[in-house]
């Protein structure tokens, strides 16, 4: 699934980055393959914004398509 299609509230786990350019733009934000991620908000036909640790990055809708995620299986408390 690409990073594009995510819903606020997601936690992610990053796959793949598509291109070489995409790639080292999400690694200066400190995104990389195995990196998980949460879904903060989704902006309509804006940028997605995620949290990973205590850092938040928005990121537009075009860098989201090129970023290949898989659901992570998070525990639940309780």
């Amino acid at each position: 699934m690409r990073m594009s299609d995510l819903r606020k509230g997601d936690v992610v786990i990053i796959k793949g980055i598509k291109s070489d350019l995409v790639r080292a733009q999400a690694i200066r934000f400190g995104i990389a393959e195995g990196s998980q991620v949460c879904v903060e908000e989704v902006l309509p036909k804006g940028p997605i914004v995620l949290r990973r640790g205590l850092m938040r990055y928005a990121l537009g809708r075009n860098l989201t398509e090129q970023i290949v995620v898989e659901k992570a299986k998070v525990k639940k408390h309780g």
